[in-house]
């Protein structure tokens, strides 16, 4: 039993070097998450829970799949799709942090 190649398919991520793209639907629902964050003072356990689970952040993003429909109070459905399709790239997870961290900054001078 031999090593067949071209029945084994693996990828391969050695490094991103193109920068993140975010759509205008992914920047409304960082926004709006963030906002939702920081005014209800929710700040810092949102940046650990995130930073915990970042390891895990693309099986994270497809969970988010699967609570789309319970999750429509915060945001709808196709903005909270967009926000997962987001975090499936871990550095869509570091967009998301610093935005919420941005926000937190300017809550605090105010």
């Amino acid at each position: 039993m031999g090593w067949h190649p071209e029945i084994i398919y693996l990828e391969i991520r050695v490094s991103r070097t193109e920068p993140l793209v975010v759509n205008e639907a992914q920047e409304a629902a960082v926004e709006k998450v963030a906002q939702f964050l920081v005014r209800f003072s929710l700040t810092l356990p949102a940046i650990l829970t995130l930073e915990t689970m970042r390891p895990l952040s693309f099986v994270g993003s497809q969970f988010m799949h699967v609570l789309s429909p319970a999750i429509t109070t915060i945001l709808s459905a196709d903005s909270w799709d967009e926000l997962a399709h987001l975090l499936e790239d871990r550095r869509g997870l570091d967009y998301l942090l610093g935005r919420i961290e941005e926000l937190d900054k300017e809550r605090r001078k105010s």
